[in-house]
């Protein structure tokens, strides 16, 4: 056997019940530098897998009581990692390829040749190497690629964190719905980063933002010369999430024609690029997100329903900030303490008189709109505390806007009625079947009642 490279940090376990076999085996291995264990049945291997991993295992297949095959299915569970290589008789052969069905790295015949024996071991020595350092990789990236935290100790944001991780564990298609600012491209990105794709893109495409003309371009690629001022060919969102995930945000603002074309694509997992005649196939997982009321929509025939039921397979619902008022001092030393470190200013308190007014405001803009307002009052602020006069001004108003409290039935009815829609995002079909009445009706009571979508 070569001796050429002393390698003190691998370990060998030999499994033979022939004593000669683990003498001579165990002697060229320390002759070589390496530390090395011997054990002369499955009992005694299994003990010493206990007491520390092995690099690389040579087991023998034919041992009386647990044999090789059974052994290795044992050692597998105690340490997965571990590299195996079988040391078989030629009439067992075909013994030693199931064992590499099952996982061993490699098998080699008896009379055993030293040094082909010595080029398997360093073989699998450097294999797994590369997968150790290939799962620290991953560690790593994992590390580095976390999402912005989520912060909320409400019930409500509980259970969209719950329902989250739950759907990341799937390939499911999910559709976060809520409205402006309360974050749900935040929600997208938890969901990615707790999924089996996590290691390659997540893809956000805002189809609010994106012209209808450009839309198709922009998702599907395009070949060169496809249309005026298409220069080189350019891949699409899709193909570029290939392995990751696409989030598609305001799903609820693309045309007939591209809610068609996307329809095709999510069933099938193929298009091609405008222009072009290849197909091409991608592998992306789909969320997506709207503030839009999608039932109705579809009832004023703008949103196809087939594609209604092809998103909105698992949904999660984000709670305005006005429903959970109780997140908001979290948020609030969550953005103070974001804020004084990128404007390198001291980290400041927060007057309680001023953290009322914050908790008692109604925010239309949701999380968004606080951020705004904290990022303003850390410009104005002089240590040691934000103070209410370093808030915007129109947030005094917040009594007179919220309105003077109504005792009367019609006033407990309004007041009703207007939590329910916000709750329900202002979808009207789902808020009628919560107040157990009809869309007309519920109409009519909005009309009546003066209540304005915030």
């Amino acid at each position: 056997m070569t001796n050429n490279q002393k390698t003190q940090q691998s370990s060998i376990l030999v499994v033979d019940d022939e004593l000669s076999v683990r003498d001579s085996l165990s002697k060229w291995f320390k002759e070589d530098g390496y530390r090395v264990g011997a054990a002369e049945n499955a009992n005694r291997a299994l003990s010493l897998m206990n007491e520390g991993p092995w690099d690389v295992i040579l087991l023998d297949i034919k041992m009386p009581g647990m044999d090789g095959l059974e052994l290795q299915k044992r050692l597998k569970e105690i340490d997965k990692e571990a590299a195996i290589i079988m040391v078989t008789a030629f009439a067992a052969v075909d013994s030693a390829v199931q064992a590499l069905k099952e996982g061993a790295f490699d098998y080699i015949t008896k009379p055993v040749d030293p040094e082909h024996l010595s080029h398997l071991v360093q073989n699998a020595l450097r294999t797994k190497k590369l997968t150790d350092e290939n799962w620290r990789l991953r560690q790593q990236m994992s590390e580095l690629s976390g999402v912005e935290e989520i912060v909320g100790e409400s019930p409500q944001m509980k259970k969209v964190i719950d329902l989250a991780k739950t759907v990341a564990q799937t390939d499911t298609t999910a559709m976060i719905r809520g409205e402006s600012g309360t974050g749900k491209e935040l929600i997208a990105r938890m969901i990615h980063a707790n999924s089996a794709r996590k290691y390659f893109p997540i893809i956000v495409v805002n189809c609010g933002a994106v012209p209808e003309t450009l839309l198709e371009s922009e998702l599907f690629g395009h070949e060169k010369g496809a249309f005026t001022g298409a220069q080189f060919r350019r891949k699409g969102k899709f193909e570029m999430a290939d392995g990751g995930t696409v989030f598609l945000d305001e799903i609820g603002t693309i045309s007939q024609k591209m809610q068609v074309q996307l329809l095709r694509v999510l069933e099938s997992k193929q298009f091609t690029r405008v222009g072009g005649n290849e197909i091409i196939s991608s592998d992306f997982r789909v969320i997506c997100a709207t503030n839009r009321d999608l039932e109705a929509a579809i009832a004023d025939k703008s949103f196809r329903e087939d594609l209604y039921y092809r998103l909105n397979v698992f949904t999660i619902f984000i709670p305005p900030l006005r429903e959970r008022r109780v997140d908001i001092p979290p948020l609030v030393n969550h953005f103070i303490k974001e804020y004084a470190t990128s404007m390198n200013k001291p980290m400041l308190d927060i007057d309680p008189e001023a953290m009322d007014l914050l908790i008692r405001n109604r925010w239309p803009g949701n999380i968004r709109e606080l951020e705004n307002v904290i990022e303003r009052a850390m410009v104005l602020a002089k240590p040691p505390a934000i103070r209410r006069e370093d808030l915007p001004f129109q947030l005094s108003q917040t009594q007179e806007e919220n309105g003077a409290q109504d005792d009367s039935l019609a006033g407990a009815e309004k007041v009703h009625i207007a939590r329910v829609l916000d709750k329900m995002g202002w979808n009207i079909t789902r808020a009628a079947e919560v107040l157990s009445i009809d869309r007309v009706t519920l109409y009519s009571k909005i009309s009546k009642y003066g209540i304005k979508k915030p």
